[in-house]
């Protein structure tokens, strides 16, 4: 049974930082695409950063400089860390895996709540 199991979520002030962590287990890590997608309260949800098997990262413009995803495959988890954090960030945070689709999505953990104050 594959689960993704997400941590890391807060309140943090503008210009703080987070890191979410997301814990995988029931698939074989190392060669899915992984991903952090979000979704502010009435907006749809978007692909924040992806990252592949080989580590090619990618990016949506407004977090390019301030967001970083990591991968670490000994660990079957991979992280999202957030720096510079803005009241625009403010969005439940989920994260997926897969093999299927780009940005991936075969795969979802049950989000977490990323609250920006200003």
């Amino acid at each position: 049974q594959v689960q993704l199991v997400e941590s890391g979520g807060g309140l943090v002030q503008a210009g703080g930082s987070l890191r979410l962590s997301c814990a995988a287990s029931g698939i074989d890590f190392a060669i899915n695409d992984l991903a952090w997608y979000r979704q502010a309260l009435g907006q749809q949800r978007e692909e924040v950063a992806s990252i592949t098997p080989n580590w090619n990262p990618h990016y949506i413009d407004p977090v390019k400089g301030r967001f970083t995803i990591i991968r670490d495959n000994a660990k079957h988890t991979f992280y999202l860390q957030m720096n510079d954090l803005r009241p625009e960030d403010t969005a439940v945070y989920t994260c997926a895996a897969g093999r299927t689709t780009w940005p991936p999505s075969d795969y979802w953990g049950q989000g977490t709540q990323v609250t920006v104050s200003s």
